[in-house]
């Protein structure tokens, strides 16, 4: 795990539509190398507020290897999550933002953090500014420039995708209204997400379902056992009269 858990990654403002058009080109069938060649056509004028424009190359090819580390070639522990989130999304495209969210977090445990602040702080008051999530996460990852510059690049892709609202004050946000997450199979993949994006690989059935890094969606609650019968990459141990926690497989 590691190595995934401590990296940024995020250098550039992802926006949905991007990852909507990296997961049809693998739903497509093509192989990585046109995948690649078509997301740096696509975007070549696409700029990340939204606006069109030309890219430099260097931002350009950011957000290309953004895309295909997340959906076309992630890391081989993440490649069975990854089939089973595209296999769910091809059954089920109107919901794929939760699909997207789960699959970004899962291979950018950054977004997973970053997404996990917000949601604490706006559980807490009704707006969240872009400083107070920024002094969370240096306690995080330490006060380094890049978290600040880079968690900025989130939360600008938090609001394109609709999971923040922009306030009237800069750089001061409202929550969207929550997307309800009525599939339990799709609320399975983001626990899954979860787990993935944590470093110990598990967590608290309980915690997982009121996870603030999901603060864009409202999960079913579901028991463990149910959890078990659904996923075979899940387990689930229990401790504790009612305490299930779950864990990755072979972690």
């Amino acid at each position: 795990m590691g190595k995934r858990h401590e990296a940024i990654g995020i250098k550039q403002a992802i926006r949905f539509e991007w990852m909507q058009k990296a997961a049809n080109l693998l739903l497509a069938g093509l192989d990585a190398k046109t995948i690649r060649q078509e997301l740096h056509e696509f975007l070549a004028d696409r700029k990340g507020n939204g606006s069109e424009g030309e890219r430099s190359d260097q931002t350009r090819t950011f957000v290309v290897n953004n895309l295909m580390k997340i959906w076309v070639s992630p890391d081989p522990e993440l490649i069975p999550f990854r089939d089973a989130s595209l296999a769910f999304l091809r059954e089920n495209p109107s919901m794929a933002l939760a699909v997207h969210w789960g699959m970004i977090s899962a291979v950018y445990p950054f977004w997973f953090n970053v997404a996990r602040q917000t949601g604490r702080l706006l559980a807490l008051q009704d707006q969240v500014t872009q400083t107070q999530i920024i002094n969370r996460l240096k306690e995080q990852y330490g006060d380094r420039q890049t978290v600040s510059r880079y968690a900025r690049f989130v939360i600008r892709s938090f609001v394109a995708w609709g999971a923040l609202k922009d306030s009237e004050a800069k750089g001061c946000y409202e929550k969207a209204t929550p997307v309800n997450i009525a599939e339990p199979n799709l609320a399975i993949l983001m626990f899954e997400s979860a787990l993935l994006a944590t470093p110990e690989a598990k967590g608290a059935l309980g915690l997982l379902l009121n996870n603030p890094a999901f603060f864009p969606f409202q999960l079913p609650v579901m028991t463990g056992d149910f959890v078990s019968q659904r996923s075979d990459r899940i387990d689930v141990v229990r401790y504790g009269l009612d305490d299930e926690l779950l864990k990755l497989k072979g972690n």
